[in-house]
Order: C-alpha cells, then structure tokens, then sequence
C-alpha cells in the first residue's frame, strides 16, 4: 500500500483515468476506487484524511486508555472525494498484550473493510446473521448501531460489522480474544464533526495492520 495507489480489494496495481477510461482500473476487479498511499500517522494526516473524505472517520473518542491513533487509509482520489476510510488505533489489549482495531467507513461495493476483514467482497451482508441479535454495539455519531459478528474470518482477529450514517461500518480487531473491547459498547466519533479536538488526538507509531491486509 506504499508509495503509489492500488486497488482496495486486492492490493493490485491500478490504472489511472485515461484516454479510454475515466475511471480507474483493476486488472482482476474493474472500476474500483483506488487506495492512496498510506503514511505515517500524525495529526496533520488525519485531517487531510477528514477534509477530503465523502464518509464518516470513526475513531473510538475518548480513545480507551493507554490507546494511540496509528494510521489513516482512505479510497478514493480528487475528484470524487474519499469513498472508505480506515482508521488504525493500538493499545493494551482487554486480556493483556497489545490490541489493534481498524475502523472502516464505507460505501456499498468498495471493498477495503472486506481486505481487512480477509474474506471475500466487496460487503459484509453474506457473512452475518441479522436474524440473530447483534453481538455487540456502539455508539456512533451519538446513535446506538449494533454490530454483528462476521463469519469466515482468519483465526487471528475479530470482525464486526454493521450500518452507521448510511455506509457500512466494520470494526477488525487483532488478536482475537481482543475482540472483546467492542462489547464494551464503544463510543464512536465521526472525525469530520471534532473540529479542534482532532488536534488532541495521541499518535503512535504507524500500524502494519494497514500495510499487510
């Protein structure tokens, strides 16, 4: 994911809009919207990330304690605005060791929550069971948006997912057992609405979680 665009999916190479294309392409996946370069999380990234993004940026605020906010992803270009954004935090894990979490924001079809998930896309609808209760909650953007778990995932994390603000919202948590953190009914901001108190925000060192997916 470093140093040039690629697709969101697959991680592949993409072709810029062209004479005969306006969009970008992926040779496997068509028309996607490509996944800037990730870099290094400061507060300066993360606003560049809210201002340009057509999606919420969920960051859990205040972060638990002992967390950092360690990177910023988005899918889209100039034109069209961001279409996805990830937001990596890292702390101490609810049983001990350190947890990562990776918050996505997307619209329907883009497919970076599905990558970071590790199962096929582009959404999360095939592999949850809304017949069921949800197994866990958050509070999002002040509303209360129920999360249900996502099946079919690798054995070393944890995956939810759900609807916030009208795109899908998928929670990924390393490792597994700290998936526990999202039964704590979380609260979510949607960074575009902080204002100043982006400023605020911890930053750690970048999480390879954004780099490997």
């Amino acid at each position: 994911m470093r140093g040039e665009p690629s697709c969101p999916k697959c991680g592949g190479r993409v072709r810029a809009p062209g004479l005969f294309s306006d969009a970008w392409q992926c040779a496997v996946h068509g028309t996607v919207h490509p996944l800037q370069p990730v870099i290094p999380p400061s507060v300066e990234a993360l606003e560049v990330a809210v201002h340009r993004t057509k999606v919420p940026v969920w960051m859990p605020w205040p972060l638990p304690v002992g967390w950092l906010f360690t990177g910023v992803a988005s899918a889209g270009d100039d034109r069209g605005g961001g279409r996805a954004t990830a937001v990596a935090c890292t702390g101490p894990g609810p049983l001990g060791g350190m947890g990562e979490l990776i918050l996505v924001a997307e619209e329907l079809g883009v497919g970076l929550g599905a990558r970071y998930a590790g199962v096929d896309g582009p959404d999360p609808g095939p592999y949850m069971n809304v017949e069921k209760p949800p197994q866990a909650k958050v509070l999002a953007a002040g509303r209360p948006t129920p999360l249900w778990h996502v099946a079919k995932t690798p054995d070393d994390r944890a995956v939810f997912a759900g609807e916030a603000l009208g795109m899908w919202l998928w929670a990924v948590v390393w490792p597994e057992q700290s998936g526990l953190l999202m039964y704590d009914e979380l609260v979510l901001a949607d960074l575009r609405d902080a204002g100043a108190e982006v400023e605020l925000v911890p930053c750690g060192a970048l999480s390879p979680r954004l780099l490997e997916a």
